[in-house]
């Protein structure tokens, strides 16, 4: 997936200032009927020898809004292992030197 291919999100910060992130990937689980979604800032990928910062959040459609979602923190640590477990399934593997 290219650059442009990549969906982006804008979400503000406790201060009001917005700022873009890449969306890596959003899931859905059943078995609580939640959704989530995993961004990194835009740009932060291209320092290879920096380890990627990412954010998660459970988000909610708006009613009537399309492609308008309500974002809210990943609060328990079930749901923080969930996200990391799927987030280990996304990355690929480091290749050995």
């Amino acid at each position: 997936m290219t650059e442009q291919e990549k969906e982006r999100i804008v979400i503000p910060d406790e201060n009001g200032d917005e700022h873009l992130f890449d969306e890596l990937f959003r899931f859905h689980v059943d078995a609580t009927n939640k959704s989530y979604i995993l961004v990194t800032p835009v740009g932060a990928e291209e320092d290879e020898d920096e380890e990627v910062e990412v954010f998660a959040f459970r988000f909610e459609d708006r009613e009537g809004e399309e492609d308008d979602i309500a974002l809210f923190p990943v609060e328990t640590d079930e749901e923080w292992e969930m996200v990391e477990e799927m987030l280990n399934t996304f990355q690929p593997e480091d290749e050995e030197e």
